[in-house]
């Protein structure tokens, strides 16, 4: 049996999130055309019989701007530091230079390997020339060519990543999919959401915290705050009337309902917390 971490690393919108979905089979984490959209380490758990592969997402290698983004590489780099092999994912359109150099700063002290991602935007020439570009630097032990979004060869991909795990027993249960809890998944989605639907820099702006989540009979009852920098973003996330929040919480029921298989009764409320991504306490109190 082989078991071990696999911890993904790249730029910011490199398709870190749909990959690991993808290799999951599962919607663990959010997605967003938005940068920056993943801010904690998912683990995704896969077990077969041969194997045990706990894959992580990271956030987008970033030079951080303010404490929020200081905990986000703090995840980066706790990551590095338990992984078996780093698999360092790669947006074939990119330029491979500024990425060969954020690859090569992370010192890495296990085996890599360099996931070529979107090839179905780019031509064989480009992605040819790709591959020998990073099959050529010394931290690549091996280079597969994918795309994420219309779909990857799942089997091709693990058993690349197979060839450098060791040998172990499990680290966690064959049922277990990820060690987050479900309430860190609602919060997820509902941020979805506000990616989705509030323009510009608003959802860098926003954290969610779910107050209250109770299983009733029938259904579960959720409560949960959206915070925000200044009045004028809360003004804007519950719109006219209450039209954006109303929308934002049936659009995030109906995600929660699919994640949880049961009815849901949702219930958001906007905080205004001036400069939350600055203060300690706060960030603690939002997850980070």
């Amino acid at each position: 049996m082989k078991s071990g971490f696999v911890n993904i690393f790249g730029r910011p919108n490199a398709g870190k999130s749909t990959l690991l979905n993808a290799l999951m089979g599962e919607k663990l984490a959010i997605v967003s055309h938005k940068v920056q959209t993943t801010r904690h380490r998912i683990k995704g758990i896969l077990t077969e019989k041969e194997y045990q592969i706990i894959f992580s997402d990271t956030p987008g290698i970033i030079e951080p701007k303010y404490k929020l983004h200081e905990k986000m590489m703090a995840a980066v780099k706790g990551a590095l530091e338990d992984a078996d092999v780093a698999l360092l994912i790669v947006d074939v359109k990119e330029k491979w230079e500024e990425c060969d150099a954020i690859f090569s700063a992370l010192k890495l002290r296990v085996p890599a390997v360099v996931v070529l991602n979107k090839i179905d935007l780019a031509s064989e020439a480009t992605i040819k020339e790709a591959v020998d570009f990073f099959t050529a630097k010394s931290y690549c032990k091996k280079v597969i060519t994918i795309s994420a979004l219309s779909g990857i060869n799942k089997k091709k991909l693990i058993n690349g990543l197979l060839e450098f795990l060791p040998e172990g027993e499990p680290f966690y249960d064959g049922d277990d999919i990820s060690d987050l809890n479900t309430k860190f998944f609602v919060s997820e989605i509902i941020r979805e959401k506000i990616y989705e639907q509030a323009h510009d820099e608003l959802p860098y702006h926003t954290a969610v915290l779910v107050r209250e989540y109770k299983e009733k009979t029938t259904l579960v009852k959720i409560v949960a705050d959206i915070i925000v920098h200044r009045e004028t973003q809360k003004a804007i996330l519950i719109g006219d009337k209450g039209s954006m929040i109303k929308k934002l919480g049936t659009e995030a029921r109906k995600d929660i309902e699919a994640f949880i298989q049961q009815k849901v009764f949702l219930e958001l409320f906007v905080k205004v917390k001036p400069k939350w991504r600055e203060n300690d306490l706060q960030l603690k109190e939002y997850g980070y």
